[in-house]
């Protein structure tokens, strides 16, 4: 072997030791993420199942019995991994009497994205609470929308009737400046928090709107589903 082949070969020999090395790290790495992420799963999972469930006791006053189903352009479906469709959580009391739907929704905040379930009841056809889910909105500003009791009273009953239609809300949920509501579908802002609760008005007005004509008839089904 030249000399020359020699030194060629002595400077390639520590570059694909590394390359050796740095590919079994990564192997390894790997490996263990995938590993963390299995074992971690079912932790999460459950407690996100908790945090739901806790935030549908919020928003369905009352309800005892919680049922998730999805709601597809089908109809109601069992909570399967494959179906596409909205989830949703029928509350019910101890009799197995529906009390209300608790569904998601989001809108963008001030800070980031605000999540949150709202709670629909079909005997006044009215929003009858919220729980914000996740959010990163303004600690002593935006987050108002969790802890401001008179924010929170804008969905004691909230207005949100079909119109005859039945394919859009009669009045759509908006959110006006502090001090100004008027009717039963306005929600009134916290001063110094008016993007947080404009995002709140959006997401839910969003969401009924879409969920509500497809909700409205299944809910004889629902209220078949806690007998």
């Amino acid at each position: 072997m030249s000399s020359e082949s020699q030194h060629i070969q002595q400077q390639s020999t520590p570059a694909a030791h590394i390359i050796m090395v740095l590919t079994g790290i990564a192997m390894i790495s790997g490996f263990l993420v995938v590993l963390t992420s299995q074992l971690t799963a079912p932790f999460i999972a459950e407690n996100q199942r908790v945090a739901i469930e806790s935030a549908v006791n919020k928003v369905i006053p009352g309800s005892i019995i919680h049922r998730e189903f999805i709601l597809t352009n089908d109809g109601l479906k069992p909570p399967e991994k494959g179906i596409d469709g909205q989830s949703i959580y029928a509350g019910y009391d101890a009799d197995g009497k529906l009390l209300g739907v608790a569904a998601r929704a989001s809108a963008q905040g001030y800070g980031g994205m605000i999540y949150l379930l709202y709670g629909y009841d079909p005997q006044c056809q009215c929003i009858r609470g919220i729980k914000v889910l996740k959010m990163a909105e303004t600690p002593g500003l935006g987050d108002k929308i969790i802890r401001d009791p008179a924010f929170q009273a804008n969905f004691d009953e909230l207005d949100a009737r079909l119109d005859p239609s039945h394919m859009a809300l009669l009045n759509p949920i908006v959110t006006v400046k502090h001090g100004n509501k008027k009717e039963a579908w306005e929600v009134d802002a916290i001063s110094g928090a008016t993007i947080s609760s404009k995002a709140v008005g959006k997401a839910l007005n969003a969401s009924a709107q879409s969920l509500l004509p497809k909700l409205l008839p299944v809910i004889g089904q629902l209220e078949s589903a806690g007998k």
